[in-house]
């Protein structure tokens, strides 16, 4: 029998079984620690101080929040939740027990052994969270010794506290709570390396610490400068409250959506509070005393004020900038706003001739213009694509030279104008007009103007950049669309283009089946047919041996006849599908031995080597085919030649007579013949060009690709 075999999947159904438990066991832990908690709220009853209803409030959310997290099993730091809470219950019970009960022996020992660990182990248990932020698992192994460094310095700090029974010394918690503060750095680095989810739940956490470091420095502040609140130690610990609800948070996915803009603006208002809690501290150090009486009242509403203008800064300043612009440009716009707007409106898939007309209208109204045009084209030759307001306006041209120049130049008007863009601008008007040059990659692809009238301010240094950074961006978004336009162009030519190869493959599929046809039918009607006479014509000479000898060597004669004749006709239907002088001496020796045969009265100049055995067919049958639609239409007494030859790059043939000719645009490519001809030289990448005119005769010309 095999052990490991057995052994295996029993390790894996107790490891399974494990699993399974682990949520029941949590859901006990926190069930009991919520008892626990208010159970000292119980127990203390009217007796009880602000700290232990902090402490026991705090246990409770603690519970709440394991009891959550257990349940939706989607946080993998539950067992330091439930444990927390566990210790929180333990502590503010057995701060319950002290307060109300007179212990002494092992009791009274418990009860102190509690309250200390409570204090001292919840450091440790938060330091533990952090460090496994997000997944629950320790980074390095490096991390997994601090961790067990911070539990042996809480047990430690713990029992060391039971040397004084009487009270429980607060500095020591602080410097635990404070060098918890040293794993920040290692859960930043955790939240780097997360993913989208994961980030997102610490994003939760970082919000709950953010807020609680708010509360506990306004807190502070607010003793420091007013005496009030008298409980910063109570309203810092019931802050940290926050952070189990944080981790509850982040088992639901609807929460998770939106707390990154929550994180950004906490953080916004975290950043605003210090700055005033800072610049009150100084103020009262300036001062040199505490505030008293009336000076409290006082110095506590002006506080208030302070972080409601600061609240109030960033709607208060967008509302007085469009009153700032309305009257001073005479519009709620201000001259950059075409800027500004500009990238806003190019994401919704507005056409881009609306979107330049809008880019016109927005300037003339934030930068008080008589005209703002955009001229768009290419290649030296350009037109208004949009202008404000509307008139007529002829084309301009831009010169190679001119336009080199002007697409490298800045915002520009004057002389420089009359130099570079003669004529473009009205005589008189070129002091009064800026132009921008629309450019890509060194392309001019437009202008845009800008004209006011002449008794208006002359355009700034500010006017000058709203116009040259907005060129940039047109001309971006005009390269664009050229590109689009190429790109569309590019697949109309491929379905095009499959088009046309889906019926060459159909007609090719068609001809094949046509060429078996026939040559089926030629051996039937021929080949056959003179086999099966020859076999009767035997039959016959045999039964004639006996009785008429002579007679049957005349048969036998006429046998041998028949033979050669079937034995020709074989031959001929051969050199119909494949000539064997193409084989054997290419295009040089079939075409002369062909037109030979040809039915006009044809010439031929060939002038090429050997090549590719497909090509060579392709240019073969191609000549054959026009020679053939000359043979039937040039007429009785034209004549024709067949010429081939070659260069560097392709192979060229040409087949041309002197018949009537006749129109190519109504009649050339319209036959099968011609169809034949471009699918032949389109399998390899070749074209066919007719030449033609009534009365001139006709040329049809080919040409085919050679590979380098």
């Amino acid at each position: 029998m095999n052990i490991d075999a057995l052994t295996v999947p029993s390790l894996k159904t107790e490891l399974s079984d494990r699993r399974s438990l682990g949520p029941h066991v949590g859901l006990v832990v926190c069930a009991a620690a919520a008892i626990g908690a208010a159970a000292a709220l119980v127990i203390s009853s009217s007796n009880a101080t602000d700290d232990l209803i902090v402490l026991s409030c705090l246990a409770l959310v603690w519970a709440g929040a394991g009891i959550v997290i257990s349940i939706r099993q989607h946080c993998p730091a539950a067992g330091i939740v439930q444990a927390f809470a566990a210790a929180a219950a333990m502590g503010a019970l057995s701060w319950s027990l002290n307060s109300t009960r007179d212990l002494h022996g092992a009791g009274g020992l418990l009860a102190d052994v509690g309250q200390r660990m409570a204090v001292t182990i919840t450091p440790a248990l938060v330091f533990h969270l952090l460090m496994t932020l997000p997944d629950g698992r320790l980074a390095r192994a490096g991390h997994k010794t601090l961790v067990w460094i911070g539990y042996a310095t809480g047990i430690a700090t713990g029992l060391a506290l039971l040397s004084d029974r009487n009270s429980v010394l607060v500095w020591p918690a602080v410097m635990l709570w404070a060098a918890t503060l040293t794993a920040l750095p290692i859960a930043h680095a955790n939240y780097r390396a997360a993913g989208v989810v994961d980030r997102r739940r610490m994003q939760w956490i970082g919000w709950a610490l953010v807020v609680a470091a708010e509360v506990a420095v306004v807190s502070v502040a607010l003793s420091l400068v007013t005496d009030w609140p008298h409980h910063d130690g109570e309203i810092a610990l019931a802050a940290s409250g926050l952070l189990p609800l944080a981790l509850a948070a982040g088992t639901v996915p609807r929460l998770l959506a939106r707390v990154d803009r929550l994180l950004t603006h906490t953080v916004s208002l975290a950043g605003l509070t210090v700055l005033i809690v800072s610049a009150y501290l100084l103020a009262l150090a300036a001062f040199g005393r505490k505030p008293n009486g009336s000076e409290r009242s006082l110095l506590l509403l002006s506080m208030l004020a302070a972080a409601g203008a600061a609240l109030a800064y960033q709607p208060a300043r967008a509302w007085l900038t469009e009153r700032a612009n309305r009257v001073v440009y005479g519009e709620r716009v201000s001259p950059d706003e075409a800027l500004r707007t500009w990238g806003m409106r190019l994401t919704r898939a507005i056409p881009l001739d609306e979107l330049l007309l809008q880019l016109a209208e927005t300037l003339r109204k934030s930068m008080q213009l008589r005209s703002a045009q955009i001229w768009a084209g290419a290649d030296g030759h350009y037109e208004v694509a949009a202008m404000v307001p509307h008139r007529q306006v002829a084309p301009y041209s831009v010169g190679d030279k001119e336009r080199a120049v002007v697409s490298r130049a800045g915002v520009s008007g004057g002389t420089w104008l009359d130099i570079w863009l003669p004529g473009f601008v009205a005589p008189g008007a070129t002091a009064s007009t800026r132009v921008a040059p629309i450019a890509h990659s060194g392309e001019l692809l437009g202008l845009i103007t800008c004209e006011r009238a002449s008794d208006a301010a002359s355009f700034t240094d500010d006017d000058d950049r709203v116009l040259t950074e907005l060129a940039r961006q047109v001309g971006l978004a005009l390269h664009n669309v050229q590109l689009d336009t190429a790109l569309q162009a590019s697949l109309d030519e491929l379905r095009e283009t499959n088009e046309e190869l889906r019926a060459s493959r159909v007609r090719i599929v068609a001809a094949g089946d046509a060429e078996r046809r026939k040559v089926e039918r030629n051996l039937h009607d021929g080949a056959q047919q003179h086999l099966v006479a020859l076999a009767v014509k035997l039959r016959l000479a045999k039964d004639a041996i006996a009785d008429d000898p002579a007679d049957a060597e005349s048969m036998i004669d006429e046998v041998r006849r028949d033979l050669q004749d079937a034995i020709a006709e074989l031959r001929a239907l051969a050199h119909g599908i494949f000539p064997p002088l193409l084989m054997s001496g290419g295009l040089g020796e079939a075409l002369p031995a062909a037109a030979a045969c040809a039915a006009l009265p044809t010439a031929a100049e060939i002038v090429v080597g050997r090549h590719n055995t497909e090509v060579e067919a392709a240019v073969y049958f191609c000549c054959m085919e026009a020679l053939q639609n000359a043979g039937k239409h040039a007429g009785a007494n034209a004549s024709a030649v067949v010429k081939v030859w070659e260069t560097d790059r392709a192979l060229h043939w040409e087949v041309a007579d002197d018949g009537p000719g006749f129109d190519p645009v109504s009649t050339a490519g319209a036959g099968h013949g011609f169809v034949n001809m471009r699918d032949r030289m389109g399998s390899f990448g070749g074209t066919i060009e007719v030449v033609s005119a009534v009365g001139s005769g006709t040329t049809i010309r080919g040409h085919v690709p050679l590979d380098s």
